[in-house]
């Protein structure tokens, strides 16, 4: 992807060149941006818009209203019916007016509870190959879907999302559920990380274990905003949905020493703010398209369509396409949870997917956390060579083996 971005930025210059020397240099700039647009799309092509899922074809989508008068949607069971490999059931607790789904499954009967916090643009599913690893072990396993996401309900705009309300639903979620006893072990990853960082941070007390994978919880300066969207979108939309697509469904390995991805702290800030823009306002963004351009391994269509399943349409997605502007609600506001995770001393373990090319894929972010956090100190903590970002999906089973020998060699009192 940081190749085609440089290709872009060569090409732009070049016909910037040509056409200041060429024409009249009274033409208004705006019609270079175009003729370069113009350009890229014949370069790159024009992909069309997904349509609607089959599951509601024909049907007239339900709006809700809660009391407080948020519009909402629920995506219909028949699309998430036979699922590949996804037995669960889900069960449901009502927060501010709005469901929020989970899976709960498990005899329980080692003692520990795990709770799974899936990130953007997954959900619950993500787990599926944990799951059974875990629940065999005896343990209580609960996979939460954030709200707007899996089988959670769906406000339909995308500006109700805010981090704050994210964490403020996880903190209500564990009290509904009394998992807020100091005897639960969580798992987090991608954007359950810093939703459940937060918390952890700022209720230590509520657990007995961390386990963190592919996360971080990051602080910016009140006031600023980290990520300023692009300023020319229409270019860097096509620009940025053509560059995924071009992904390959089985990643080449990453040898951070050698040749890390990362091309430097500038380039990184830029991309993110692209994926911001990319996601909240490209018709052509799809959650599953972002997931298997972030494993290692190919996923099946029938994981794709899995991954799909919850976001039948758009009005469905308000809250997926919104998950990555949060970034910029965070400056001010992590700094609490950040100053009690360096007080955190229960076992704290992270377990991270080395091929994972992005902002919290970099070895560095993982030592940070390590460095951080006392707990952490006596464990094996790791980098997997075959899995991405999205490390549940490309090594599940490996990684909740892990957690059962992390949990059975640090007993609860």
């Amino acid at each position: 992807m940081n190749k085609t971005l440089q290709h872009f930025e060569l090409l732009k210059d070049f016909i910037k060149e040509k056409i200041m020397t060429r024409i009249n240099h009274k033409l208004m700039w705006k019609n270079v941006n175009l003729l370069i647009l113009i350009i890229v799309l014949l370069l790159t092509g024009c992909s069309s818009v997904p349509k609607d899922a089959p599951c509601i074809e024909g049907v007239d989508v339900e709006i809700m209203t809660t009391e407080e008068g948020v519009e909402f949607v629920r995506t219909p069971d028949t699309c998430l019916e036979n699922l590949a490999d996804w037995p669960y059931e889900p069960l449901y607790v009502e927060i501010d007016g709005l469901r929020q789904a989970y899976v709960d499954v498990g005899s329980g009967e080692s003692g520990e509870k795990i709770l799974l916090l899936h990130g953007q643009p997954s959900w619950s599913y993500l787990y599926r190959k944990m799951i059974p690893v875990l629940e065999g072990a005896g343990h209580r396993v609960i996979a939460m879907d954030h709200l707007g996401m899996g089988r959670s309900d769906k406000p339909i705009d995308p500006d109700y999302y805010t981090y704050q309300d994210h964490v403020d639903r996880l903190e209500a979620f564990i009290q509904e559920l009394e998992l807020d006893d100091a005897k639960l072990t969580i798992f987090v990853q991608d954007w359950g990380s810093l939703i459940g960082l937060q918390v952890v941070g700022t209720h230590p007390d509520w657990f007995d274990r961390l386990v963190v994978g592919n996360g971080f919880l990051p602080r910016f300066q009140e006031g600023t905003t980290p990520f300023p969207l692009p300023k020319n979108p229409r270019i860097t939309r096509n620009l940025f949905h053509q560059a995924i697509l071009k992904l390959p469904a089985q990643q080449e390995p990453i040898d951070w020493e050698k040749s890390p991805p990362s091309l430097g702290v500038e380039t990184d800030l830029n991309y993110f703010s692209l994926w911001i823009d990319y996601a909240r306002n490209d018709e052509r963004f799809r959650p599953e398209v972002i997931v298997e351009a972030q494993t290692y391994y190919d996923l099946t269509p029938e994981e794709e369509q899995a991954y799909a399943a919850p976001f039948p349409s758009r009005i469905f997605m308000g809250g997926v396409r919104a998950f990555p502007g949060l970034i910029n609600q965070l400056p001010g506001v992590t700094d609490s949870g950040w100053a009690g995770l360096g007080e955190f001393t229960n076992p704290f373990l992270s377990i991270w997917g080395n091929n994972d090319g992005g902002n919290l894929g970099n070895p560095v972010i993982q030592q940070t956390l390590i460095d951080h956090i006392p707990g952490s100190a006596g464990w094996d903590h790791v980098r997997l060579p075959e899995a991405s970002h999205f490390l549940q999906d490309d090594q599940g089973e490996e990684i909740a083996r892990r957690v059962n020998e992390f949990i059975e060699v640090t007993p609860q009192d």
